[in-house]
């Protein structure tokens, strides 16, 4: 018999009631939303749900109106050298000069604190990551030359150099070709397979079943959450996208649907 003194470990994230506004506009309203350890979990829903809001929140980015976010049982603060973050691409300066290498070694700033320099351990690390996602032999090659799929790979191996427990990522597949689609996938399996944890927003619904294990369906409120098999049904879908969306043949509760707005 187990002992009933002994709690279970914190998960990754625990959201209650969580509202967040903008000029008094709920864009989050009660939300509640635990991401269990050691999966693959997609956020969907249609633009203006609060999907991205939802990632910043818990990284202390947006503070909330009422509720909180919990990592591993703590406020942010205290865990953000548990936490990796991969922005929407189109939310980066990519004409900063700098190159591939040099952006991901700034993933090692967490470990190494920022009075430090980077030196030979962590370039070796941020060439190993690069190597990973395909781009060592772009590491010299400055992130503005590089293609939106090499660019998303760099931040991608950047996340990889901390080395955290939990990764939050947004839209990570937007916009690329479909050989960095495949590298994503099997990173974030790779990263399940060492019992990480992956949150990320997502916006092409065929695919929530193939590359995930969870599933939170968001429009404003949180409609379902769970394991896909069980959360991502028709009804779920419909809940959350009202009539803008199709959907394909499939089983009498599952139908994964054509890709939606995000």
């Amino acid at each position: 018999m187990s002992d009933p003194t002994i709690s279970a470990a914190p998960p990754p994230v625990e959201v209650r009631d969580l509202t967040v506004a903008y000029q008094a506009r709920p864009v989050l309203w009660d939300v509640d939303l635990v991401v269990p350890e050691g999966k693959l979990m997609a956020i969907v829903g249609p633009n203006g749900a609060g999907k991205s809001t939802l990632l910043k929140t818990a990284l202390g980015l947006v503070p909330a109106a009422a509720g909180w976010v919990k990592i591993f049982g703590r406020p942010y603060a205290e865990q953000r050298h548990l936490v990796a973050y991969v922005p929407q691409r189109g939310s980066v300066d990519w004409d900063f000069p700098t190159n591939a290498l040099d952006v991901v070694t700034m993933g090692r700033y967490g470990a190494l604190g920022w009075l430090r320099r980077p030196g030979k351990r962590e370039r070796e690390v941020a060439m190993e990551c690069l190597r990973q996602v395909g781009m060592a032999d772009f590491a010299g090659r400055q992130i503005s030359q590089l293609s939106g799929g090499q660019q998303q790979r760099v931040f991608l191996a950047r996340a990889l150099a901390q080395d955290a427990r939990l990764y939050f990522m947004d839209e990570p597949f937007a916009g690329v070709d479909a050989t960095t689609e495949r590298a994503i996938v099997e990173l974030l399996r790779g990263l399940r397979a060492e019992g990480k944890t992956v949150v990320a927003v997502h916006h092409d619904l065929q695919t929530v079943d193939h590359y995930f294990d969870e599933v939170a369906l968001l429009n404003v409120r949180l409609v379902a959450a769970g394991p896909v098999a069980d959360a991502f049904t028709h009804d779920n879908l419909h809940l959350t996208y009202g009539g803008r969306i199709g959907f394909l043949a499939g089983g009498p509760d599952h139908g994964p649907a054509t890709s939606a707005a995000d």
